[in-house]
C-alpha cells in the first residue's frame, strides 16, 4: 500500500466506480442477496457463480476488487477507463503481471445511513481470509469493514462538533463517519499501512478534513483536546507468549485488558468541555470481580470527573473467547496449531483468575460545569438499532433537562409515548386482568420492560395533554391507592423510561 496516494488518481478511480454501478445495491444485484450474505461468511464461490462468464465493467470489477480474483489486463483496462489497471497499481490496489491484474487489496462499497441520510463510501483493505486463499493473516494486516467497526460507527453522536479525534483509525471507517457531524478528525494508528488506507479511504470518498498522525493511542495527539473521540482500539486478549500473532488491528501489546483500561483512564483529559469519547472494549471478570465494576474503577480513577455510561452487550467464558479469536485469526479449527493457540489463551486466563470477558460500549462525557451526574453501568441484552447514535444523544439530553429537575418540576411536565413503542399483554385462559404487561422498544437498544398497571396505564395516557401529576392522581384514584405513595413510586420510573427513550418531554 503506498503512503501518500495520488488525489487525482483517487479521483479517477471513484469515477470509474461510479460508471460502473459498484454500488451496494448493484454488487447485490450483480451476484444475488445469498450470495451476498455468503461473502459475509468467507464464501466467495456463490458469487463467482452467479457472475458466470459476464464481461461488463461491473462484474469484472466485482471480482478484482470485491473478491480478489485476478482478471484480464485488458478487461481491467475496459472497466477503468480513466484509471486503467496501470492506475490501480500506482494507487497500491493492484499488481500486474504479463496479461494478468491481480488485487494486492479489496475495494468494497459499504452503505450507511445517519440522521444527515444515506449514503455510501467504497472502502479499500486489505484482501481478506477468503481472497489471500486461507491461512494465517499477516501481523500488520489492514481490516476492512466488519461488525464491530459498523456498531461504533453507529453508536457516534450526531451532534454537530467542531473537533474530532479517531483513535486506532485502521482502514479509516470512523473517521469518514465522524466527519459527517465533525468539521475537523485527526485519525492516529501505530500502523502505517492503517494510515496509508486512511489516506485513500478519504480520497476516494471526496472527504476533506481528516489528517493521519503516526504514533501509539494519545501519543500523537498530546495536550490535545478534542470535542469528539470514536474509538475501535486494539482491545483484543491475547497471550503475551511466544508463538501467539500479535496482529496490529486487535492487539494492542498489553496484557489482559489493560489497553481498554488505559485509552478509558487517558480519554477525558483529551475531551473538551462537553466532549463525547465513545469507544468498544473487551473487560475481564478476574478474581471474583465483575467486569463492569472493574470499567467502574478505571473510569472513576481518570483523574478528571467524567459522565459514564457503560453497557456490556455480551460475555463470553474463557473457551468460547479463545476459539472466537483464534479463528478471527485465520487459524483453521480442528488443527494442532488451533489447538495449542487455543491452549495459550485457556493458559493465560488461568494463570490470571480470568473467569469472563465481557464485550460493550463506553460513553464518556466531559461536564461542562459541574461535577459529573451519570453513572449508569448495565447489561442490555436485545436487538440494537442499526445507527443508535440519534438514540444515546437523546438519552443524554434528557438525562441533562432531567437532572434540572426535582420531583415537583418533573410532576408539573408532560410527556408523550415515543412511536416505537409498543405494548403486549399476556393473559391466563379465562383471566380478565393481565398477568404480564410488557413494554417494548423498536429502536435504540430494543428494551423490554415488565411494567406494573399503574405505570402502564401512565405511560398509556401520556399524550402531552396532561402533566404526569394530574395523571398519577387520577391513577390513584381509578386504583384506589394512596396518591403521594403512587407518586413517589412513579416519578422515579418517569425518569428512568424517559432516559431510556420510553417517553420524551411533550415540548
Amino acid at each position: 500500500m503506498l503512503p501518500h496516494p495520488e488525489p487525482a488518481l483517487a479521483a479517477a478511480l471513484a469515477a470509474d466506480l461510479r460508471a460502473a454501478g459498484y454500488t451496494s445495491d448493484g454488487l447485490r444485484s450483480a451476484w444475488t442477496a445469498p450470495a451476498d450474505e455468503a461473502i459475509a461468511r468467507g464464501l466467495r464461490r456463490p458469487a463467482l457463480r452467479a457472475l458466470g462468464d459476464r464481461t461488463d465493467a461491473l462484474a469484472v470489477l466485482a471480482r478484482l476488487l470485491g473478491l480478489g480474483v485476478a482478471q484480464p489486463r485488458a478487461a481491467v483496462d475496459a472497466a477503468l477507463p480513466a484509471t486503467g489497471a496501470e492506475g490501480l497499481t500506482r494507487l497500491g490496489l493492484a499488481e500486474i503481471s504479463g496479461d494478468t491484474v491481480r488485487a494486492a487489496a479489496m475495494v468494497r462499497p459499504q452503505s450507511f445511513a445517519d440522521d444527515a441520510g444515506e449514503g455510501e463510501w467504497w472502502i479499500a483493505s486489505d484482501l481478506d481470509e477468503a481472497a489471500r486463499g486461507g491461512g494465517a493473516l499477516p501481523e500488520d494486516h489492514v481490516l476492512g469493514v466488519g461488525g464491530a467497526s459498523l456498531t461504533l460507527a453507529g453508536l457516534q453522536v450526531p451532534d454537530a462538533a467542531e473537533t474530532g479525534l479517531d483513535l486506532g483509525t485502521g482502514c479509516g471507517i470512523q473517521a469518514l463517519r465522524m466527519r459527517r457531524s465533525v468539521s475537523r478528525v485527526v485519525a492516529t494508528d501505530v500502523s502505517e499501512r492503517a494510515l496509508a488506507f486512511t489516506r485513500l479511504n478519504a480520497l476516494l470518498n471526496g472527504v476533506d478534513g481528516i489528517e493521519t498522525r503516526a504514533g501509539s493511542l494519545f501519543d500523537p495527539v498530546a495536550g490535545g483536546r478534542f470535542d469528539r473521540i470514536a474509538s475501535n482500539p486494539p482491545f483484543v486478549i491475547t497471550p503475551r507468549r511466544s508463538g501467539v500473532p500479535a496482529y496490529e488491528y486487535r492487539d494492542g501489546g498489553r496484557v489482559g485488558d489493560a489497553l481498554v483500561a488505559g485509552v478509558i483512564r487517558d480519554a477525558g483529559t483529551h475531551l473538551a468541555p462537553g466532549g463525547v469519547a465513545q469507544m468498544l472494549g473487551n473487560w475481564e471478570t478476574s478474581d471474583g470481580q465483575d467486569g463492569l465494576e472493574r470499567v467502574r474503577g478505571w473510569i472513576e480513577g481518570a483523574g478528571v470527573p467524567l459522565d459514564a455510561w457503560v453497557i456490556e452487550r455480551e460475555r463470553l467464558d474463557p473457551l468460547a473467547y479463545a476459539e472466537l479469536w483464534v479463528r478471527d485469526g485465520g487459524t483453521v479449527a480442528g488443527t494442532p496449531e488451533f489447538a495449542d493457540l487455543v491452549d495459550a489463551w485457556l493458559d493465560d486466563f488461568a494463570a490470571r483468575g480470568v473467569t469472563g470477558v465481557g464485550f460493550g460500549y463506553v460513553l464518556l462525557r466531559r461536564p461542562r460545569h459541574d461535577g459529573p451526574s451519570l453513572a449508569r453501568y448495565e447489561r442490555v441484552p436485545g436487538t440494537v438499532a442499526a445507527a443508535p447514535g440519534a438514540h444515546l444523544a437523546a438519552a443524554l439530553a434528557a438525562h441533562d433537562r432531567l437532572a434540572g429537575l426535582d420531583d415537583v418540576a418533573l410532576a408539573a411536565s408532560r410527556f408523550v409515548v415515543a412511536p416505537d413503542v409498543t405494548e403486549a399483554r399476556h393473559h391466563r385462559p379465562g383471566e380478565e386482568a393481565p398477568t404480564v404487561i410488557e413494554l417494548r422498544q423498536g429502536g435504540g437498544f430494543g428494551r423490554a420492560l415488565s411494567v406494573d398497571p399503574a405505570l402502564a396505564a401512565l405511560v398509556g395516557a401520556s399524550d402531552g395533554d396532561l402533566a404526569v401529576g394530574a395523571l398519577v392522581d387520577a391513577i390513584a384514584q381509578l386504583l384506589e391507592v394512596d396518591a403521594g405513595a403512587l407518586r413517589a413510586d412513579l416519578l422515579p420510573r418517569v425518569r428512568e423510561l424517559t432516559f431510556t427513550g420510553f417517553l420524551r418531554f411533550a415540548d
